[in-house]
């Protein structure tokens, strides 16, 4: 059941379900978009009584706008470009397009007139081997369908602030069950010592003000820092950075700072 647990609550920790919301900014998300206005969101699940389900909770919640649904990645890719939805809830499991196809498309669909749309995955099991996947496509972080539903909709308003949602521990556990990627890709990346510091404090889910105080520089510092490291790595943002650190193996499952 979607939300069902009350008790579970996002909070800094270690368990492997708790989400760290991580960004540029000093102060906590929006929870509406520009000038006030409520995020507006596409749903996309190909199971009915999920997708119908999480519509009637999330329009209820402050500050969110639920404008469509699709039940499948061809579905959710024609209604964003018809729609514009600031984020798409995207499972990755479905017919026709999987989730993470449609994350590529979506994400390299952008004109001077409509940027993509942000992307969270949502799905079942926290060990989903294709939640990494769609991580690397490029989204902006992802969340499970039995988290209570107040939490899901604080995912919505923070990707749709510009900030990234990181559930570290289940992310380590994930990348542990795949094979590690090319350990070349760091190295050809060229980090300084200071950003692969950077690089594995992102990997423990700290926000740029917990960095900055952490390794005792300022917020623009590591800002700056920040903005190198997803140059050098090619990552879309800082999520997919993660993944590329646990992948390559600078970051190791179980690492904690």
């Amino acid at each position: 059941m979607i939300g069902s647990d009350p008790g579970e609550a996002v909070a800094n920790g270690p368990d492997a379900n708790e989400a760290v919301a991580t960004g540029a900014g000093t102060g906590p998300a929006s929870t509406t978009g520009p000038v006030g206005t409520p995020v507006t969101l596409l749903i996309a699940d190909d199971d009915e009584v999920t997708r119908s389900g999480l519509r009637m909770l999330l329009a209820a919640r402050p500050g969110i706008a639920v404008v469509g649904e699709a039940a499948d990645g061809v579905e959710a890719v024609e209604q964003v470009r018809r729609l514009r939805p600031d984020v798409v809830l995207m499972d990755v499991r479905m017919p026709r397009l999987n989730g993470i196809e449609a994350t590529r498309q979506l994400l390299a669909d952008s004109t001077d007139s409509a940027e993509p749309p942000k992307v969270v995955v949502i799905t079942t099991f926290e060990n989903d081997g294709y939640v990494t996947a769609a991580l690397s496509a490029g989204a902006s972080g992802f969340v499970l369908k039995r988290l209570p539903v107040q939490q899901i909709a604080e995912a919505v308003r923070v990707v749709a602030a510009g900030e990234a949602i990181l559930f570290p521990a289940a992310l380590r556990r994930m990348v542990a069950a795949r094979p590690l990627g090319s350990a070349e890709a760091l190295p050809n990346a060229a980090l300084t010592g200071r950003e692969e510091e950077v690089l594995r404090s992102m990997a423990t889910g700290l926000s740029n003000p917990e960095i900055a105080e952490s390794l005792t520089v300022s917020l623009e510092t590591v800002k700056t820092h920040v903005g190198n490291v997803l140059t050098k790595l090619g990552a879309q943002n800082r999520t997919h950075a993660v993944v590329i650190a646990y992948e390559s193996g600078l970051v190791v499952p179980g690492f904690a700072g």
